[in-house]
């Protein structure tokens, strides 16, 4: 079997020519597609995140709003920032950039997005309905996860796939994702005691867990399919790429693997939202 670097630039870039037609058909009924970031402080990475996406939005002629507030503000006043993009009709989506300041209540905030503008998957029903199937916009990185494994046509039914992670926001709705599919799905965790045993048993291993390079090839099974949605400081996933790589019959770089797809869902979710209002 040859192996198949599971590229996300590529698959990124077909979301984004689809996207095109679809943002030009709303532009000639006066709809232009915007999404609203939040940051709240001065996290450098988070800033970067914030960045990548209002640039991605203005090169497919959407528009992008950025509010960034200061890291001393309570979360009173994140809720009544939050609550004017609920009712400002020209927004489709809005994004709170994570993570928030230890002293906000950053659940508290999530679940005062709108459902109709939560393009990002965050809330407990907006999560609640991906688990159930009918969810509208999973949370953005499972959803490139999703996309990856469908464009290359890799095969997950019947299959036992292994999510190292179990986030809100990445390891539990990937989980859920991949259960709708018909995989037979482990989550683990930082209390699983057995994670290499497990691994070894994995088709598919999403790592989810935010450690660089913590998953080692030989932990894993001949040929198995390897998802690294980790990004951390220098470049680095959470898979050890090399050994990983010798063992796997497909396998996302990074960067350039899930990065790149996750953002491409944001706008597709933003649009697909500004199209049902």
């Amino acid at each position: 079997m040859s192996k198949i670097i599971l590229d996300g630039n590529l698959v990124a870039q077909e979301i984004k020519d689809n996207l095109e037609l679809r943002i030009g058909s709303l532009k000639d009924n006066g709809i232009i597609p915007c999404l609203a970031t939040i940051l709240v402080g001065n996290n450098p990475s988070s800033e970067i995140y914030v960045k990548m996406k209002g640039n991605a939005c203005e090169r497919l002629g959407m528009k992008s709003i950025r509010i960034h507030l200061p890291e001393s503000i309570e979360t009173n006043e994140l809720l009544e920032a939050i609550a004017k993009l609920n009712q400002d009709e020209t927004v489709h989506g809005i994004l709170l950039q994570h993570p928030v300041p230890s002293h906000i209540d950053e659940r508290l905030a999530f679940e005062s997005i709108g459902i109709r503008k939560d393009v990002d998957g965050v809330t407990s029903t907006g999560y609640g309905q991906t688990a159930l199937g009918f969810g509208m916009y999973p949370s953005c990185t499972p959803a490139a996860i999703m996309k990856l494994l469908k464009y290359y046509q890799i095969p997950i039914e019947g299959k036992h796939a292994v999510v190292v992670g179990r986030s809100p926001i990445l390891g539990k709705p990937v989980s859920a994702l991949l259960l709708n599919e018909n995989a037979t799905v482990t989550t683990c965790h930082s209390k699983t005691t057995n994670l290499p045993q497990l691994l070894k048993q994995a088709d598919i291993v999403v790592a989810a867990v935010g450690k660089p390079t913590y998953i080692h090839g030989k932990w894993l099974k001949k040929d198995s399919i390897i998802l690294d949605a980790g990004y951390n400081k220098g470049n680095i996933g959470d898979i050890d790429y090399e050994s990983c790589y010798e063992v796997a019959s497909a396998i996302t770089p990074v960067p350039g693997g899930v990065g790149p797809v996750t953002i491409a869902m944001l706008m597709k979710h933003t649009v697909e939202s500004a199209e049902n209002m």
